[in-house]
């Protein structure tokens, strides 16, 4: 299958998220796959220029060295707010270019932009693939252009062939949004048991970073929000003195300055540690490293509400227990009884790694997290996730026959889209 992906964050930069995983495991299954993406990191990535020219990246691959996918990155004004302007229109450009010289068989898309990528799929009848990792309207920046985002998700509900969400509570969402309950379907994420596994050692990064055997190590990756919950962390620490906690953390994003800066002013340099950005080859070897995993974030954050970081997968894989806020999707997706504890609060997450090492249940939660993560692999979740695309196909090649116009045939009225009339 010829698959084009189009997406409004950075492909290249990003941390490895779902559509990475999926579309290098399909482009080593033999399908071709091309993503058009937007570089939402030039402000402190991007080079010092008020334009970017269109530039196209050949055999990209960030999880697996023989995967070769094709990024297309659209040019765009770099001047804050017109960058996400710039970014619409060049995206549906380049959307359109590749439509005509691409001739992709599915087309997939993620957060806002998959407005234009539907009605593109709509115009030139091709299958249109609609997955939710989470409410990219409430990920924009620009609080006043949230309801503008809530409607634009809205309309591209009914341009969709196919509805996916990445979890069950970011499901139930989509079809209070509108999406029809009996053809919205989850696919969740998975793990990679060949470089998640519980042999991996983390005796090198320990001692990389000063780590000492008694040290209880808690650990954070990914990408750090401001309501990421990671200050409250770390003041928590600041204020004990003696504590045998360690917080490593890896990453980059918009709360590194702030953690930084507590780092500096509390002195905690051997406390917690900031490891920056890291190849994700190199993130088992860090879990491993680790204790405690934690998902800090502020439970209030509408953000957070419906969505399950893969992340949290891959801590589980390690035999790691996790300390998450008590996030609906979170809960909904792992219950109380599989390596997940909660907090009310950021600030908990110390008093309840102190709860978890006092009681000698490291271990066991341990167990209990690794038991619940073997039902998941990319393998399995690849395999169901191509199987729906082929469905998508089949059902195109079913009514319109192989060598039929199947733009007739949508116009003839006898043939939808999944859930809406054409």
């Amino acid at each position: 299958m010829k698959i084009l992906i189009v997406q409004n964050t950075d492909w290249l930069n990003r941390n490895p998220g779902q559509q990475h995983h999926l579309a290098e495991m399909l482009s080593r299954r033999g399908h071709e796959i091309r993503v058009i993406d937007f570089e939402i990191t030039w402000r402190t990535h991007g080079r010092r220029e008020l334009h970017s020219k269109r530039e196209i990246f050949r055999n990209v691959s960030k999880i697996h060295h023989d995967a070769k996918v094709t990024v297309i990155r659209p040019s765009i004004a770099k001047v804050p707010i017109l960058d996400y302007i710039s970014m619409m229109l060049s995206h549906w450009k380049e959307v359109r270019r590749q439509i005509r010289e691409f001739r992709p068989e599915i087309i997939l898309s993620f957060g806002i932009v998959a407005y234009l990528a539907g009605k593109a799929a709509r115009k030139n009848r091709i299958p249109f693939v609609y997955y939710w990792i989470d409410v990219s309207h409430r990920l924009i920046p620009f609080k006043f252009l949230r309801p503008v985002g809530w409607v634009v998700e809205r309309r591209t509900l009914r341009l969709a062939s196919e509805i996916l969400a990445i979890n069950e509570k970011l499901r139930e969402y989509v079809v209070g949004l509108g999406a029809p309950s009996k053809e919205t379907r989850v696919l969740k994420a998975g793990i990679d048991f060949d470089q998640f596994n519980l042999h991996i050692r983390g005796d090198e990064i320990r001692k990389q970073y000063g780590l000492k055997e008694q040290d209880v190590v808690l650990f954070f990756m990914g990408w750090l929000y401001n309501f990421s919950g990671l200050e409250e962390v770390a003041l928590r620490l600041a204020r004990n003195e003696n504590s045998r906690f360690r917080l490593l953390i890896v990453g980059e994003g918009d709360a590194y300055a702030r953690l930084r800066q507590i780092q500096e002013h509390h002195n905690l340099k051997d406390t917690m540690i900031l490891a920056g950005k890291r190849p994700y080859s190199e993130i088992p070897k860090f879990i491993a490293a680790s204790d405690i995993c934690l998902l800090p974030a502020y439970p209030d954050e509408k953000i957070m509400q419906d969505i399950v970081p893969i992340k949290i997968y891959e801590y589980m894989a390690m035999g790691k227990p996790v300390i998450s806020s008590r996030l609906p999707g979170v809960l909904k997706e792992f219950g109380e009884d599989n390596g997940v504890v909660y907090i009310n609060r950021p600030e908990d997450a110390i008093s309840k790694a102190t709860e978890i090492i006092d009681s000698n249940s490291l271990k066991q939660l341990g167990r209990k997290a690794r038991s619940f993560a073997e039902k998941y692999s990319w393998d399995h979740v690849t395999s169901e996730f191509e199987s729906i695309l082929k469905e998508k196909l089949e059902d195109v090649k079913g009514i319109c026959g192989e060598d039929s116009n199947r733009q007739d045939m949508f116009s003839k009225g006898k043939l939808t889209y999944s859930g809406f009339t054409s």
